[in-house]
């Protein structure tokens, strides 16, 4: 991962240079107001515009001359340790304010008032004398103030480099939960031809077109993790084909989904899973008889996937026929916790007439095209 190069940041808010300037100067009206009210409450007749220019004035140097050094300097100002603040810092604030002072000094010379005239350089000693440590500490607080600046944006840059790597790490999981998923769902398909080639070639010739097909869709889908509701059921569709023709016609299949939910987003391969586990560890058990009902509303701002079968009850559908969890399901479950953490719901339950009904929660989030064809559920 590359590293972005410190001069290469995006500049903050605060030090556009017409903000930052046009603040200082601000700041400089605010302390000739202060003066100017103090000045009256003793008696003292200072004319406002003076007043106002002076403190403008003086505000504006240190604005410009402030924002000239975070330009300059601030990846110095950044690393700066005590032995350049003491060597390097502390002189360069004398001279600074030296400089602004005899700019200023240069700019008003009937100041100050009620004093007979004098030179310049009397001037700027006697200014010198009284604001020196004044305009050092207006470096040190724009130089304190600049630190800051540096550090908050590498906090952030620490986040958003942080939160970059937990959405890449995601990723990476759910592409292995994807590449997982997918041999899983061929091998079983491969083992449901090879079974039907023993007693019903023409079905699974028919089985091998289907199944070419569905494998065409995931290729085109490549890497897509969240898919159009309609498009994960096209996939269903096809996948469901295959299964009447395995279990000829002893499953009845019903599909039903709101037509305002086909653009829906929903993790790719979401369903597949589920009905393959359906039909391994119930509707397979059954003679005749069997249902395969799959249903999808809306609730409020929630889109709910119910895939509810008949069969032989939860518990064995449940695991894989050695007791442990089955692939399929644990795959779909690690796969929404990664796509919306808590604020998704997988749960599964036994009806009283013996059905499992296995029933999702996700945040409802639509796709930003419309779906132009519509398979043949929901309408």
């Amino acid at each position: 991962m590359s590293v972005q190069r410190s001069n290469a940041r995006p500049q903050p808010l605060l030090m556009h240079p017409a903000i930052f300037i046009g603040a200082s100067v601000l700041l400089g009206v605010l302390f000739a107001l202060q003066e100017w009210m103090g000045m009256r409450l003793w008696s003292y007749h200072v004319p406002l515009l003076l007043e106002l220019e002076a403190w403008g004035l003086q505000y504006l140097l240190w604005g410009v001359i402030c924002w000239t050094f975070w330009r300059l300097m601030r990846e110095r100002i950044q690393k700066a340790n005590l032995i350049w603040l003491v060597t390097r810092g502390l002189p360069l604030s004398i001279v600074t304010s030296v400089v602004v002072e005899m700019i200023w000094v240069a700019c008003f010379p009937n100041l100050p008032l009620r004093h007979e005239h004098m030179p310049y350089w009397s001037r700027l000693a006697f200014h010198l004398n009284a604001e020196l440590l004044d305009n050092m500490a207006i470096f040190w607080c724009a130089f304190f103030l600049f630190r800051s600046i540096g550090y908050y944006q590498q906090l952030r840059e620490k986040d958003a480099a942080a939160a970059q790597l937990k959405t890449q790490l995601a990723r990476a999981q759910l592409r292995a939960l994807r590449m997982q998923l997918n041999p899983h769902f061929l091998f079983n398909t491969m083992n449901s031809i090879s079974s039907l080639m023993q007693t019903d070639i023409a079905a699974a010739d028919t089985m091998l077109e289907q199944l070419s097909s569905l494998l065409r869709i995931t290729l085109e889908r490549g890497e897509v993790q969240l898919i159009p509701l309609s498009d994960e059921m096209e996939f269903v569709e096809m996948y469901l084909a295959m299964q009447d023709v395995r279990y000829s016609g002893r499953v009845r299949q019903e599909i039903s989904v709101e037509p305002a939910l086909h653009d829906a987003l929903v993790p790719a391969m979401l369903l597949q899973p589920l009905i393959e586990n359906a039909y391994a560890h119930g509707l397979s058990k059954l003679d005749r008889s069997g249902l395969l009902a799959v249903v999808a509303q809306r609730q409020n701002e929630t889109l709910t996937i119910r895939v509810t079968n008949s069969g032989l009850g939860l518990h064995p559908a449940a695991t894989n026929g050695n007791g442990r969890p089955g692939l399929g399901i644990a795959n779909v479950k690690d796969r929404l916790r990664l796509h919306y953490g808590t604020d998704q719901e997988f749960a599964s339950e036994e009806t009283e007439n013996g059905q499992v009904n296995v029933r999702l929660t996700l945040p409802l989030q639509f796709c930003e095209r419309q779906t132009d064809t519509l398979t043949g559920y929901g309408v």
